[in-house]
């Protein structure tokens, strides 16, 4: 398993980046949070570029960076994706061309709406409840396919990867 890639998907505000800190510190693995990785190339959040370009140049940002990170041979390394990625069929063709293992955070949509609304400036793709919802039905489909399901609630980001770990 440690030198297998974990990618961790979900929608928005499910607790992507926080779980991949944990289980990367559990697995003594590397951490990767693609949204953050897209802000230090292009010096702009993803939601400034989508607010600036649009989403559809922010998702071919997005592609680039998720290839050039598993062109570099990121074996062992837990990535957290933005929540619009695993939707991409190009990014779900990236990924299983190296050893991965995919783990959907089931979150529910209350809890990430609670967490997004706290957040709403850095959301632009989920401006309001309904938005939201919508998003989610769409990307559900596709967060169905992760090779883990993880469920979750209210529990702490290492209660979480803990989990994980267990099912890993």
């Amino acid at each position: 398993m440690n030198d297998k890639l974990i990618v961790i998907v979900g929608f928005m505000g499910c607790g992507k980046t926080a779980v991949a800190k944990e289980l990367s510190r559990l697995l003594k693995k590397r951490c990767l949070d693609l949204d953050a990785h897209i802000q230090d190339l292009e010096r702009r959040s993803p939601a400034q570029i989508i607010e600036d370009d649009g989403e559809l140049a922010f998702r071919a940002v997005e592609t680039q960076a998720l290839r050039a990170i598993l062109a570099a041979g990121e074996k062992g390394t837990v990535i957290a994706l933005g929540g619009g990625a695993w939707a991409i069929p190009v990014n779900r063709e990236l990924i299983p061309a190296l050893e991965t293992v995919v783990v959907w955070l089931d979150a529910p949509l209350d809890l990430c709406w609670r967490r997004i609304a706290k957040d709403a400036d850095s959301r632009p793709l989920a401006p309001t409840r309904s938005a939201a919802e919508i998003l989610f039905s769409e990307r559900l489909p596709f967060y169905r396919l992760a090779d883990l399901h993880v469920e979750v609630g209210d529990e702490s980001p290492t209660q979480i990867a803990e989990r994980i770990a267990a099912l890993l």
